[in-house]
């Protein structure tokens, strides 16, 4: 595969239409310089002998929103999913090539996976409550680290709902089971119950893929509101969420990423054909 640049002359007014509805109009300037949190170098991922990601060379920058989009089964859950080496779990899996975090190898021989993943969270696709209290659910993570303090733990709770904008709506029942919440509630506990162990780094693999459109929205609200406190990386198969959330788009499709681009350039200006193609409809 191999990049297209596309003459802007040549666009039909329709697919011009299509690409002007994603505009992040907050964002349409996003700078280009940054620290780059998280460096793919020649990254592949196997499950077996099969190459599901394919030597992918991408910077992540520090505190910055990066939607990953492409079609089903393109690769985009198995390339976040690697940050945090939650791969792991599957026995065929293996990489080859380079996955550095703040200049460390993520799959070094000597990395802590424990302490990686303290870094950097994960909150999936379905909500998945620990079936406890809510406060449990969120003071889980400091106990697990050594933190036993009661107090420091209240606060730790109570610091990490209010980022995820859910202390108003549980601070009366933190007693109460956390499966009680909706699913919405649910998910934004989770984020918080990440929030909780001060990572750098937040993974979200489509949260909002379950939940309801007012749910979604008060997701993307939080999205926007944590934005340049953490770096985060959010998979989503939808477009108009991803240009509303993220300062930065990777494209990815059959293993490979077509295109990394700021959002409002890659929605409105790609410079693949392929990335064109998906962005306007023509193929999903």
């Amino acid at each position: 595969m191999t990049a297209d640049a596309r003459d802007t002359s040549s666009r039909t007014p329709e697919a011009q239409a299509t690409r002007d509805i994603y505009l992040p109009p907050e964002r349409k300037k996003v700078s280009e310089g940054g620290v780059p949190h998280v460096i793919a170098k020649n990254f592949s991922i196997y499950y077996g002998e099969f190459e599901a990601v394919k030597k992918v060379n991408v910077d992540i920058l520090s505190k910055y929103v990066t939607a990953i989009i492409g079609p089903s089964g393109c690769g985009k859950s198995t390339f976040l999913r690697s940050i945090n080496r939650m791969n792991d779990l599957i026995p065929s899996c293996h990489t080859t090539g380079g996955l550095l975090f703040d200049g460390e190898d993520i799959y070094g021989k000597f990395t802590d996976e424990v302490l990686l993943r303290k870094k950097i969270g994960m909150v999936f696709q379905k909500p998945n409550p620990f079936p406890k209290s809510i406060f449990e659910n969120i003071a889980y993570g400091p106990k697990l680290h050594g933190i036993q303090d009661k107090k420091a733990l209240a606060e730790i709770v109570e610091r990490s709902l209010r980022k995820a904008a859910l202390w108003d709506e549980v601070s009366d029942r933190l007693d109460k089971n956390a499966l009680g919440l909706s699913g919405g509630q649910q998910q934004r506990l989770c984020v918080a119950r990440t929030l909780a162990v001060e990572p750098e780094i937040l993974l979200l693999d489509e949260p909002t893929s379950a939940l309801d459109p007012k749910a979604t929205a008060k997701i993307e609200d939080l999205i926007q509101e944590l934005r340049g406190s953490y770096t985060i990386m959010i998979v989503t198969h939808n477009m108009q969420q991803a240009s509303r959330v993220s300062d930065f788009t990777m494209f990815f499709y059959e293993g490979v990423l077509v295109e990394h681009a700021p959002t409002a350039q890659l929605f409105t200006n790609p410079k693949d054909r392929m990335t064109e193609d998906y962005i306007t409809g023509r193929f999903s």
